[in-house]
């Protein structure tokens, strides 16, 4: 297992139209379990109501955490996409 701390930067947080993207992301990633973590609360990062169940705003700080291989190539990728999130 590898996880890192992100921060979003979209200006508008990871509402409807960019937590879907990102969970249609996660999603790509078939062998590896993806998870979020926010103030302790645990959430699969492939299901976009727990995603937004974080309300994840700008300049909020998430941990995403892998499981399976490929981990750290995938964490990897998914903080890369995070960060290019814009609306």
């Amino acid at each position: 297992m590898v996880e890192n701390l992100v921060t979003v930067v979209n200006e508008t947080g990871l509402h409807a139209r960019p937590a879907s993207e990102f969970v249609s992301y996660a999603k790509s990633f078939k062998g590896n379990k993806i998870s979020l973590v926010k103030d302790g609360k645990v959430v699969n990062a492939k299901s976009i109501l727990h995603l937004l169940s974080l309300s994840l705003k700008k300049g909020d700080q998430f941990t995403i955490r892998v499981e399976g291989d490929p981990e750290q190539e995938t964490l990897d990728k998914m903080i890369k996409f995070v960060q290019g999130l814009e609306e």
